[in-house]
């Protein structure tokens, strides 16, 4: 059906009435229920049915929300009276009328007189109440001034003699100053003369400066020749035992060596120091094919004396084997070999072993060489025998232990192997210098380094 326009007149059909829908409110603009025809005009502002009648306003009224407030109603039901219940009033103070919180009346006449109850106050004995007098007695203030102290009195002489020494002092103090104004008769201007100071001491003279003194070297043969150590006197006995104990083994002979070397470090060392060196031990050690240290190895199966590392390098095997054939001619040999190898360390201690190095080095040809050498082995035999001469006794070298030993000395030496370099000395030479430190005991009869090329060779 097509759409009619609001501005286009009635169709023939605008006369027919049309039931309303029981649902739907009329608006502004279309036509009521009940007949009638409907208002011509349109909706757009200012026009015909822009214009509200009577029964617009009261259909839009009925759309209105109310807002009044509703009648008041209970909430909650209705209460028992019976469950009420009425709070008691408080007893009253016995023996009072007047209600709670009033004072307690006062005491009839002529009745006794009753402390108030709870009133007595801790540590006081003063009853309180209605009849007590008071306990303060006499005035509280006074309106007499408090007694004033008089001033002290002084008597005449004490008062004449403050005087007089008051005009002492002002008499002297008065001469003194014009005195002191006389001195100054003979200057023009007082004020201007120079102030004299006292001279003030001279100053210290500089020290003279330091001279450095360059200590002139010990030539070689002086120091070989001319030791100090030749002079120390003989070495003390230090009453040492031979150690107890048998060299069948390795470990053995090690603790027998060891055992012995504190009686060598007792008996030179204040040797030593009296000479003006200082004095610390040898380190000991045996020989092994398979050391890596160069003073442990095994180089011929020889004792040998390692100055660089300060150590008595020891061929424990040779000992081993000598004792399995002849244990008392080994312990002989075993305290002479490090009585010996001593000798070497002494000789390092006072520069003596060095100024004998230096010698040889300098020597030109091989047989200078191997007699400085010589020289220094054969005193290191001289210096063992001292020691053992000095200390047979407790050591126990005597009898047929010392006759090993002395065969022992003769036959050692250079002799017997006429094709090696002689390095060692002549059998005879051998047992010259260490019989010499044997008998003597003394490091002054061991200067071989003094003695003639014959006494070395």
């Amino acid at each position: 059906m097509p759409e009619e326009h609001p501005d286009a007149e009635p169709s023939s059909t605008a006369g027919v009435s049309t039931p309303a829908d029981p649902g739907v409110t009329p608006g502004p603009g279309t036509p009521p229920s009940g007949g009638g025809s409907p208002k011509p005009g349109h909706f757009l502002p200012g026009g015909a049915g822009d214009i509200l009648t009577d029964g617009d306003r009261a259909r839009a009224a009925d759309r209105r929300q109310s807002l009044d407030l509703g009648k008041a109603r209970t909430v909650t039901g209705p209460v028992d009276p019976t469950l009420r219940k009425k709070a008691r009033p408080l007893p009253p103070h016995p023996g009072t009328e007047a209600g709670f919180g009033a004072p307690p009346p006062a005491p009839l006449t002529g009745a006794p007189l009753t402390p108030l109850a709870g009133t007595r106050r801790t540590g006081s004995s003063r009853p309180v109440g209605w009849h007590s007098p008071s306990s303060r007695t006499g005035a509280q203030f006074s309106a007499e001034p408090p007694p004033t102290t008089p001033p002290r009195q002084y008597s005449k002489a004490v008062i004449a003699g403050l005087s007089a020494l008051t005009l002492l002092l002002v008499t002297g103090g008065t001469f003194a100053g014009f005195k002191l104004i006389d001195s100054y008769d003979s200057v023009d201007s007082p004020m201007a003369r120079p102030t004299v100071r006292k001279s003030e001491p001279p100053l210290p003279v500089p020290a003279d400066p330091t001279v450095t003194v360059t200590v002139q070297p010990v030539p070689d043969l002086v120091r070989l020749r001319q030791n100090k150590l030749y002079t120390v006197g003989k070495v003390p006995s230090v009453n040492c035992k031979e150690p107890a104990i048998k060299p069948n083994s390795q470990s053995a002979i090690l603790k027998y060596y060891q055992a012995f070397l504190p009686c060598l470090n007792k008996a030179w060392a204040p040797l030593v120091k009296k000479a003006g060196y200082d004095f610390h031990p040898p380190r000991l050690v045996l020989q092994s094919k398979q050391a890596k240290s160069a003073c442990e190895k095994d180089i011929g199966g020889v004792n040998y004396y390692c100055e660089t590392a300060d150590v008595i390098s020891l061929n424990w095997q040779a000992d081993l084997a000598n004792y399995r054939k002849d244990p008392l001619g080994t312990r002989a040999w075993m305290m002479d070999a490090i009585a010996g190898m001593y000798g070497y360390h002494v000789q390092y201690l006072t520069e003596i072993l060095t100024a004998a190095m230096s010698r040889k080095g300098w020597a030109k040809t091989e047989p200078e060489k191997l007699e400085w050498t010589r020289r220094r082995g054969l005193q290191s035999d001289c210096l063992g025998a001292a020691f053992l001469g000095a200390n047979k006794k407790s050591l126990g070298l005597t009898g047929a232990k010392l006759d090993s030993w002395e065969y022992q000395k003769k036959h050692s030496g250079d002799d017997d192997e006429p094709k090696k370099p002689r390095i060692h000395g002549s059998f005879k030479n051998t047992w010259l210098w260490s019989s010499a430190g044997f008998k003597s005991t003394d490091p002054g009869s061991c200067n071989t380094f003094a003695a003639l090329a014959n006494k070395v060779s």
